[in-house]
């Protein structure tokens, strides 16, 4: 399903801000290598992830999900002087792939990846986030926000990706694990008292949430 005019993606993407080089050679790449190359965020959402990450200026930045890291470069552009972005990736060719573009990125001593289960990683990692970035197995986002949320900082965000799961959540009958997985998630928390949320039609949908 188009969830987006292609006319109005086109003319979205024109009066975008560009990407850099590496941003577009990753992009490039994974389009012309990888099997699955829907799964990178892409530009336009790419330089969204930037802007907020700037406007917020984040000390500490998790991402569940590295894929070939694109997003995490866009995230990592809004970074303090002395901060930090750590991304957790469970496939081992994909976090090492994600690292050879990062050993090119002016962010590299920022970046650091962890590759396995996210659900075992993140109780390891000792920091308040500012920003957490959720794009991995839909089956476990309820889990990772679970996770994530009471170690927010006071002005903390999470952004979940692919909330709209292709359009699928849109039906009558949901089916597919993914896409009931998602709806579950979207609807726990929108039913929550203690955070705020709003949900974005940019590219797969995104879920912003924050601590009231």
């Amino acid at each position: 399903m188009e969830l987006v005019n292609p006319l109005a993606e086109r003319y979205a993407e024109r009066f975008t801000s560009p990407e850099d080089e590496l941003l577009a050679r990753i992009n490039r790449e994974t389009y012309e290598q990888h099997t699955h190359p829907h799964m990178l965020s892409g530009h336009v959402q790419g330089r969204f992830l930037s802007f907020i990450s700037k406007i917020m200026s984040p000390q500490y930045i998790l991402e569940i999900g590295t894929f070939t890291g694109y997003s995490a470069c866009c995230l990592a552009e809004g970074l303090t002087e002395h901060g930090a972005l750590h991304t957790i990736e469970i496939r081992e060719e994909d976090a090492k792939l994600a690292n050879s573009y990062f050993a090119e990125s002016a962010y590299r001593d920022k970046i650091y990846v962890h590759n396995g289960d996210a659900q075992e990683i993140i109780s390891t990692l000792p920091h308040k986030w500012d920003i957490v970035f959720i794009d991995a197995d839909k089956i476990n986002y309820l889990a990772y926000y679970r996770l994530v949320l009471p170690r927010l900082s006071e002005r903390g965000i999470i952004i979940a990706d692919n909330v709209l799961f292709h359009g699928d959540v849109l039906a009558d009958e949901i089916k597919g694990k993914n896409a009931k997985a998602i709806d579950e998630f979207n609807r726990f928390v929108h039913n929550q008292a203690d955070t705020e949320n709003i949900l974005l039609t940019i590219r797969d949908g995104l879920l912003l949430i924050k601590k009231r």
